[in-house]
């Protein structure tokens, strides 16, 4: 018998505990993630310097960038930092230990507690099964019932870092309505299957493909069948940006929506290479007017038109939405405009 939970099975509460059908209403779940921002909890200095960089989310930390000794204090630092600071334009994250340590519990209520209203998602580390997820939405529901917070408010990013997790990534996916994004963690991940190498992110030497590819793909296709978004990992050589942009353009091109950022000097290449180019996001916006347009009474209602020397139809026009919404997401203008064309 499996142990996840049916997409239908019922929680305490008579919600549904999995699966599109809970009324748990998704709130805003597709938000900008091309940078995601790690700060430790425990560093003021750092808390308050993350403010004004151009990163789309920042997360503050209580996991690995916490020692166990200052994770008490680190958890009031950050309810001060989030109901003080000026986030304006970012999306605010706390990641929480993992289910398998003592701290879990006591992150979630004093974090969600003391500044629910001033955050937006909690990140659950080492997630190995679809229950570890369903019990964060349990307990995330409970506080805000008990606080007055709207339910279902915060979200839940679930990070993939060992075999486990990934075997079981499609039941994580769909394990709550809450859940906005899936997340590749390399260094754990790594360490679970005995890779053979030390440097976090690089390709293990003596294999001659892409170790990662692998990986990548299904996380990137149980986020897709659930409508998340997928996130790639950190590269831990903080200041070899090129090897940075290299790693990072690999998961934009298989279609992740961001990257971690461990340093103010990766934010703008991951903004970057997580952005449309200019000239994509014109010809994106030119699709979706010429196809509106072929569609219409005024242009004669046709299923596919011709767009200069490109035959476009509506297999194009969804292509089409992708690069429009990244773009218009990043805060991208089109700088060119559609003319109907001459009969």
């Amino acid at each position: 018998m499996s142990s996840h939970p049916s997409p239908t099975a019922t929680l305490p509460d008579g919600r549904l505990a999995t699966g599109p059908s809970s009324p748990v209403t998704p709130v805003n779940r597709l938000r900008p993630r091309r940078s995601c921002l790690a700060v430790p909890g425990s560093n003021p200095r750092f808390l308050e310097k993350a403010q004004g960089l151009p990163a789309d989310q920042v997360f503050l930390d209580l996991e690995d960038a916490c020692a166990p000794l200052a994770k008490p204090e680190a958890r009031h630092t950050i309810v001060k930092f989030l109901n003080e600071g000026d986030w304006t334009g970012k999306t605010r994250v706390v990641r929480v230990n993992d289910w398998t340590t003592e701290w879990t519990y006591r992150d979630v209520v004093t974090v969600v507690e003391g500044a629910g209203q001033n955050l937006d998602c909690i990140m659950l580390p080492k997630v190995q099964d679809a229950q570890q997820v369903v019990a964060l939405d349990l307990l995330l529901t409970q506080i805000e019932k008990t606080m007055g917070f709207e339910v279902g408010k915060i979200g839940i990013e679930a990070q993939i870092e060992n075999a486990k997790g990934l075997n079981n990534v499609n039941a994580i996916a769909e394990a709550s309505p809450r859940t906005e994004t899936i997340i590749f963690g390399p260094a754990d991940f790594m360490a679970s299957i005995n890779m053979k190498t030390l440097v976090v992110g690089e390709q293990p030497p003596g294999y001659g493909a892409d170790a990662y590819h692998y990986i990548l793909m299904k996380i990137l296709m149980a986020a897709r069948a659930n409508d998340l978004q997928a996130i790639d990992g950190p590269y831990l050589q903080i200041r070899n940006v090129d090897g940075y942009r290299e790693v990072a353009k690999r998961a934009a091109a298989l279609g992740f929506d961001g990257k971690w950022v461990l340093h103010p000097g990766q934010v703008e290449a991951s903004n970057e290479i997580f952005s449309p180019s200019q000239e994509d996001f014109d010809h994106a916006e030119l699709i979706l007017d010429a196809y509106e347009y072929c569609t219409s009474e005024a242009g004669g209602k046709k299923g596919s038109a011709m767009l200069g020397d490109e035959m476009i139809d509506e297999a194009s026009r969804k292509m089409a939405l992708v690069i429009s919404g990244k773009g218009r997401a990043a805060g991208m203008r089109r700088t060119s405009k559609f003319e109907i064309p001459e009969a």
